[in-house]
């Protein structure tokens, strides 16, 4: 299997350096000081016009992944707006009490089946109480991947969770890992058989004009920098 490269951006400055480094594939978002958002409709319109295939977050808000009927509503909605506006697919997750949220996830699916959407299930398995098992959920309600951490904070820190979660997997669906992956570190991952790695690349940027931070209209912003998707993409291209 190839190995696929791809970074998380909220703006088009990030989506462009991704580009720029070498990026397989995007996932579009916004906030992603947040854990992401679903993106605007103008930055979803201008991902849509460039070559790099983009997968939108579908996250309503902060917090945790379990929604009402009013939010599931609006990710539905959320899911026609991406696929009117002809991303590669889509990004979501939920949970209930400690699980898959498997009656949302279907619903949810469902919908993104019918504009013919692909769906990632995103970090929300990390949540879970056992995110192996919830491998065969995942499987079973039809998404073609799953990021995740290892249900901890960062991959190289879940890795040995990763490498179950890689073997229950087999070839039904792609483990993809992310959180706190760079060119030092990929190799690790790569060698227990993941494929496909997924990173932000970014440094946080300070506003530089103090009176729009006292007035609470800036505030620090993630951008992905090229060099550094560029030396993540070095990494895995070198790793045997």
């Amino acid at each position: 299997m190839a190995r696929i490269l791809e970074i998380c951006v909220d703006s088009m400055a990030s989506l462009e350096a991704a580009r720029d480094g070498d990026a397989d594939r995007i996932e579009l978002c916004s906030a992603l000081g947040l854990g992401g958002l679903t993106p605007s409709s103008g930055l979803i319109a201008l991902a849509a016009a460039q070559p790099l295939p983009c997968r939108a977050m579908i996250r309503p808000r902060p917090g945790d992944f379990t929604y009402d009927a009013t939010e599931i509503a609006q990710m539905e909605r959320d899911i026609d707006h991406v696929a009117a506006a002809g991303l590669a697919g889509v990004v979501f997750g939920a949970t209930r009490h400690g699980a898959l949220d498997e009656p949302v996830l279907r619903r949810l699916l469902d919908r993104a089946a019918a504009h013919g959407l692909p769906a990632t299930l995103h970090r929300a398995i990390d949540t879970a109480r056992d995110p192996v098992a919830a491998i065969d959920t995942a499987i079973a309600l039809g998404f073609d991947r799953v990021l995740s951490s290892g249900g901890v904070s960062t991959a190289i820190e879940g890795i040995e969770t990763l490498r179950a979660m890689h073997a229950r997997a087999g070839d039904a669906i792609t483990v993809m890992a992310g959180s706190g992956i760079d060119a030092a570190n990929v190799g690790r991952l790569l060698a227990i058989g993941i494929d496909e790695i997924h990173a932000s690349c970014n440094r946080s940027c300070i506003a530089e004009d103090v009176q729009l931070v006292r007035l609470g209209f800036a505030a620090p912003i993630l951008l992905t920098q090229a060099a550094r998707v560029r030396a993540l993409r070095t990494a895995i291209v070198r790793a045997v």
